[in-house]
């Protein structure tokens, strides 16, 4: 495309132009590759039967496309058989999921005639027919692995055999196959063989057969040729002898508990051209219990080996055990030569059961490796079930997963068990791709997953001009009512898309997109694509979008393909005869304060002074600034209003938040840029810009010491403030009921308040009081009470007389008979504070609570007998009347003149009558 420029002011150019090229068809790799899981065929059974729990592909030369679903649970028309079990023939159509069942066995259970007696010999109900279903070409084999017979009338049942049924020339011929119903019938034989637990075809035809039970459990493969096991088999006969039949013998007892033919495969290992088998007993085991079971898978061009531990434990993060799952990779180096590949594919999901299904996929996205689908049934959020395609390349495979297909149904009563079976390799619709069906047992469903075609491309892209001058006005773009001049840049751009059956056009859609400008083009291609034309030139080129669509099953582009291109087209900028702009940007950053208090809420206040001291204009330039966990942004202030307002956005990435502020696009040479930002520690900030040289500053560190301090105070006060003793009509005794008897009560409360800023989390408050003093008691313990998270303990115990509490008091005063002074201390120490950080010094404090206690005298007219009282006063009066007489008898009652008599006034003299 010819990309003009826009001339408008606020559209600055940059220096350097990327033009990307961006190829998508569909949906991106990392979400899904090329099953499709939008639009898959479900098949439905009925309900309980088990629909989905083995599965096939049946590809018959005469017959159309389709599946086979075993159903081991499900009801038939034999007579007198409860779930006997049955298998589906399914053809397969783009909107068709049809279903009806195979008449492998019309007849119910059998009986012989013995001595004119009817005698049952084998037991078809719940025989699990149909648990394994196997094809290949117009064959299929289905196996009853609980199938029970006896020989013997007076055994009331036998043990389970197993036994299978092959359906040969397109369902015109039914046969019995049942090698382990042999006169072995016993524990010691094939009684317990269970054969048709496992199948498989040999490449020739060859069935193979695997039964876990025989010989005590050692179990045991067979294999015979399915033509000997036409002419072999007779209606009327129970016990076959097949020609060419191999098989596995008993073997010294230490090989009991084995479960040989747990599962089966074949595969060429000796190089001989001849198959070989492969059982469940695997090379290599981490624990037991694991339950391994084996799968083949060709990755170069002999035979692999994968072998599932679906119950394996696998230690955790935590130390623990955990049962996830695991598949082990064996490359088959050199005949019968197996190198066990690492790392392991370990499951994710607990309990998950990942493992428990491996099915070779062939090679699904074309590139010259096969591919495998391992499922992990009981996985996912609501455990629906998870299947994952891993595909194969030449060391093995690879480590992450190229789809994870999500079942479609979540556990009910029991788990939907999605992935339980799976069976891929066959191409059902004929695309060229092959195909994958996944069985779900636990909700009676199956489900296919056609391949998508995968589109591989190429792309060449040529910008010319190499050197953009703006000033070059070559191009006319209308803005509204009239045209304008503008410089352009000529973009071209070839594609080319191949890959295996493809749609002969492909319908695409290019999108340009330079900022708000978009501008969409749509074409058709057969073979590659060319397109030439013009469009604006905006300050920023983002990628081409592509994408692609053809009738009915839609193309995806391969995930390992390349799908970005760049070029560089440079602008003319004023930098000099070398064109190139080297920006110095420099960055200085300061606080208001150098150390901040954890939980403290006062902002603070950085100032980043950002100056361009460079050649040239640094363009989208940006600070960025790293805040610790500590802080919080509250904004960004302006403390000169002749300072721009600049734009800036609080952003989180991968746990690390930061402040991205634009300082300009282009920051010119000489520009100082001043910003403040309130926060609230350790901060990084460093300058970021577009241009190809010297495009950082150096990271500017900002040290703000945090520290942790906590202003914690004690606070304490005694009600009453003093105490007099004793109270009223208060009395000795040295029986006490109630808390009244012992003496008045006295409650010291105390407070403990942390002012902050920094919290404290353990806090150790003592409390000591005096008991008793001069060997008189004088307190007496009765209870304390606390408000909040607090524990309290005590030496002594409360209220140990267990008087009757009517009051809420934490003590009462006892026996003081002289002036004492109740004196509480109390000390409290910080022990610990929720931080990493140590604070510089422990909050430590004490404080003293004094109550006087007051002697009160004694009321004595209280105290004195009435008696008493009366002979004391009658005690007075006789002392009285007895003075009165003493005194009379004395002459003290005579009474005489006053001044003598007349002659004596007579002869007073005036001086002396005057002083006197």
């Amino acid at each position: 495309h010819q990309l003009p420029k826009l001339d408008k002011p606020s559209l600055a150019l940059s220096f350097l132009c990327i033009i990307g090229v961006l190829l998508t068809f569909s949906q991106p790799a990392c979400e899904a590759f090329n099953l499709d899981v939008e639009d898959p065929a479900v098949y439905s059974g009925p309900k309980g039967s088990y629909f989905g729990y083995a599965v096939d592909f049946y590809l018959s030369d005469s017959a159309s496309a389709s599946v086979v679903i075993g159903a081991p649970k499900a009801n038939t028309r034999q007579a007198n058989v409860t779930e006997g079990g049955s298998v589906f023939y399914c053809p397969w159509s783009l909107r068709q999921s049809d279903c009806h069942p195979i008449e492998f066995d019309p007849e119910g259970d059998r009986v012989v005639l013995l001595n004119d007696t009817e005698h049952q010999v084998d037991f078809k109900s719940h025989q699990w027919f149909g648990a394994t279903v196997r094809s290949h070409g117009d064959t299929i084999l289905a196996c009853a692995p609980l199938y029970s017979w006896r020989t013997e009338k007076d055994i009331p049942r036998s043990d389970a055999t197993g036994t299978c049924y092959l359906s040969v020339h397109n369902f015109t011929k039914f046969v019995e196959y049942a090698p382990c119903r042999t006169e072995l019938s016993d524990p010691v034989g094939q009684g317990y063989c269970q054969g048709g637990f496992s199948a498989d075809f040999t490449m020739d035809g060859k069935v193979v057969l695997g039964g876990p039970g025989s010989y005590f459990w050692q179990g045991q493969v067979i294999s015979a040729a399915k033509q000997d096991i036409i002419e072999a088999y007779y209606p009327g006969y129970f016990m076959q002898a097949v020609n060419g039949q191999i098989q596995t013998r008993q073997v010294q007892a230490d090989h009991d508990d084995s479960y040989q033919g747990y599962s089966v495969a074949v595969g060429e290992f000796s190089g001989d051209q001849v198959e070989g088998k492969s059982t469940k007993q695997a090379t290599h085991m981490d624990s037991m219990g694991s339950y391994f079971v084996c799968f083949l898978c060709f990755f170069l061009t002999m035979v692999d080996l994968l072998v599932g531990a679906p119950m394996l434990m696998v230690r955790g993060s935590d130390g623990r055990l955990e049962e996830m799952g695991r598949v082990y990779v064996y490359l088959q180096r050199s005949p019968l030569n197996l190198e066990l590949r690492l790392p392991h594919l370990t499951g994710t999901q607990v309990f998950g059961r990942f493992g428990s299904t491996i099915a070779p996929l062939g090679d699904l996205n074309q590139d010259g490796f096969n591919d495998v689908a391992i499922s992990c049934p009981f996985g996912g959020e609501d455990r629906q079930g998870l299947v994952y395609i891993y595909n194969g390349y030449s060391e093995g495979l690879r480590e992450k997963p190229s789809q994870v297909i999500v079942g479609q149904w979540a556990a009910g009563t029991i788990p939907a068990s999605f992935g339980f079976a799976l069976r891929g390799a066959k191409d059902l619709d004929m695309n060229g791709y092959p195909d994958l069906i996944v069985g779900a047992f636990g909700v009676n469903k199956a489900v296919l997953y056609r391949s998508r075609p995968i589109v591989n491309t190429t792309a060449s892209l040529i910008v010319s001009p190499t050197m953009i001058n703006p000033e070059e006005k070559n191009c006319m773009v209308n803005n509204g009512n009239s045209s304008i001049p503008v410089s352009c840049v000529n973009l071209s751009f070839c594609i080319s898309a191949e890959g295996k059956h493809l749609p002969g056009i492909l319908d695409f859609q290019v999108e340009v997109q330079l900022d708000s400008l978009k501008h969409k083009q749509k074409g058709a291609v057969k073979r590659a694509l060319f397109l030439d034309s013009q469009q604006p030139l905006l300050q920023k080129i983002r990628p081409l979008w592509f994408s692609a669509d053809s009738h009915g099953l839609r193309p995806i582009l391969n995930y390992q393909t390349t799908n970005v291109i760049e070029q560089k087209a440079q602008i003319l900028l004023d930098c000099g005869e070398d064109n190139i702009c080297v920006p110095d940007l420099k960055l200085a950053v300061n606080g208001d304060r150098k150390e901040v208090y954890l939980g403290d809420d006062n902002s603070l206040t950085l100032t980043f002074n950002a100056r361009n001291e460079g050649e040239g204009g640094a363009y989208e330039a940006e600070l960025y600034v790293v805040l610790p966990p500590e802080a919080d942004y509250s904004g960004i202030a302006r403390n000169n209003e002749s300072l721009a307002q600049l734009t800036c956005s609080y952003e989180t990435e991968n746990q690390t938040r930061y402040l991205s502020c634009d300082l300009g696009n282009p920051m010119k040479s000489g520009t100082n840029v001043r910003t403040l930002m309130s926060s609230s520690c350790f901060f990084y900030s460093y300058l970021s810009f577009k241009n190809e040289n010297n495009s950082h500053s150096e990271v500017v560190p900002y040290k703000l010491e945090v520290v942790v301090q906590a202003d914690v105070i004690l606070q304490g006060v005694s009600r009453p403030d003093k105490v007099f003793f004793p109270p009223a009509n208060w009395k000795v005794t040295k029986n006490y009921g109630m808390e009244q008897d012992v003496g008045p009560a006295v409650e010291h409360i105390y407070e403990l308040v942390n002012n902050g800023p920094s919290q404290i989390s353990h806090t150790l408050l003592e409390l000591h009081c005096p008991l008793s003093v001069q060997g008189q008691s004088l307190f007496y313990p009765l209870e304390f009470s606390t408000e909040g998270p607090i524990n309290c303990t005590s030496d002594k115990h409360m209220n140990y007389r267990n008087l009757k509490v009517t009051c809420h008091w934490i003590g009462m005063l006892k026996g003081a008979y002289k002036q004492y002074v109740l004196e509480c201390l109390a000390t409290y120490s910080v022990k610990k504070m929720p931080y990493a950080i140590p604070p510089r010094v422990y909050p430590s404090g004490h404080k003293k609570v004094v109550t006087p206690v007051v002697w009160n005298k004694p009321d004595i007219e209280n105290s004195v007998p009435l008696w008493i009282i009366i002979l004391a006063i009658l005690a007075g009066l006789l002392l009285l009347a007895l003075l009165i007489y003493v005194l009379y008898r004395f002459g003290f009652f005579k009474r005489s003149l006053p001044y003598g008599t007349a002659m004596e006034k007579a002869q007073l003299k005036p001086q002396a009558a005057s002083e006197a």
